[in-house]
């Protein structure tokens, strides 16, 4: 059983019950979902664990699902922790592999259970823009809970990605350069869709804050002292972060949090920018070029909840350059048999600009999130 609450505005503090859809659009977004937690409940909790399937439901306390039994289920979540072993000069060094979920990324935790919270609540459909592995999540989880789904692509989205969206039953547009274009064409549709774009809902969050949970758990309750994530939304820096606070209130995370690091491309970092500005909100990034998909973002609706991860965990920001992605995907390949997306090398040039800079300590872990399957990104 859920020891989920309620739902609160992050910027006006005011409650819903969860029975109720909270809006999308207005000065409350985002949501976010409360819990009832203490350390006697952690005690309980981990106790649950040692005999529980690893997957994302091993935290069902935790996720807001209602009707646990009848949940859509995929088999996402419970991806490895492998060790890199040859190709950075850190040998303290671990990678989160996402790439083993449903249909090839992270994205399937948070629209696991944004599909499944809008099927309980009676949805006629959901639909939501995408620079391509969100669709595919979304498209996916539709057609297996039976909803009807809709999702906008940039128009130089890989054709991969849209016919695989179209081969789940969904309704595939292709719109304009970037997703504010994407987002601008379903706002004209009035079907009653429910829309799951990032931060318009507050379910995606509860997906991916189980990597936050899993993670603790794969380091045995003692995690790294880095996390490296490459952010286009930032749903997941603001999910980890959830994470870590509530296994604090449950009481199985002692003293520190990690350090939570954002990295973005030089042709779209606007969280790179607000940080190293000291700024509260980010602003839009005008005309960004990246041919990373997942972070091509020129804005997020959650920035100020990103910066304040980021601060909360003595974390930091960090760009890189769109040529340095090529050589690592190829190292990586050579060195430690392991096939890089492009996010995932994003990250890794992260680490090693950090690295670089003398900001990881001799002796300090860090982990670096692989978050999609380069299959995702070619071409047949």
């Amino acid at each position: 059983m859920t020891w989920a609450k309620d739902l609160i505005s992050s910027k006006s503090g005011r409650r819903l019950s969860l029975s109720e859809q909270p809006p999308t659009t207005g000065e409350e977004v985002p949501w976010l979902v409360t819990y009832d937690l203490d350390p006697t409940k952690g005690r309980r909790l981990k106790e649950r664990l040692l005999d529980r399937a690893w997957s994302l439901w091993r935290y069902e306390e935790l996720l807001p699902v209602q009707d646990f039994a009848d949940r859509i289920d995929l088999g996402e979540g419970g991806t490895p922790i492998v060790r890199v072993r040859r190709s950075l000069r850190h040998r303290r060094v671990w990678l989160k592999e996402e790439a083993g979920n449903p249909t090839g990324s992270f994205k399937d935790r948070g629209l696991s259970l944004a599909v499944n919270r809008a099927r309980e609540l009676g949805a006629p459909g959901v639909q939501l823009p995408s620079a391509g592995n969100a669709a595919l999540a979304t498209a996916a989880y539709a057609a297996a809970g039976g909803l009807s789904c809709r999702v906008a692509l940039p128009t130089d989205t890989p054709e991969v990605i849209v016919e695989r969206c179209r081969s789940y039953g969904a309704e595939v547009l292709r719109v304009g350069a970037t997703l504010v274009d994407s987002a601008a064409a379903l706002a004209t549709f009035e079907d009653g869709f429910w829309d799951l774009s990032t931060f318009r809902e507050p379910y995606r969050v509860e997906g991916k804050k189980t990597m936050g949970f899993e993670l603790v758990e794969q380091f045995e309750w003692n995690p790294p002292d880095w996390i490296f994530y490459p952010t286009g939304g930032g749903t997941g820096i603001v999910a980890m972060y959830k994470a870590f606070q509530e296994l604090q209130a449950l009481g199985l995370l002692q003293d520190r949090m990690p350090r939570l690091v954002v990295v973005q491309m030089e042709g779209c970092a606007p969280m790179v920018r607000a940080f190293e500005a000291k700024e509260d909100r980010a602003a839009t990034w005008e005309n960004p070029e990246t041919r990373v998909w997942g972070l091509r973002v020129p804005r997020s609706l959650a920035d100020s909840l990103i910066l304040e991860a980021l601060r909360a965990t003595e974390g930091t920001a960090v760009s890189v350059a769109e040529d340095e992605l090529v050589e690592i995907q190829s190292r990586f390949a050579r060195q430690e048999g392991r096939w890089l997306g492009p996010e995932g090398a994003a990250a890794i040039a992260g680490f090693e600009k950090l690295f670089d800079a003398g900001r990881i300590e001799e002796g300090q872990r860090a982990l670096i999130f692989q978050t999609g399957h380069p299959a995702n990104y070619f071409e047949r």
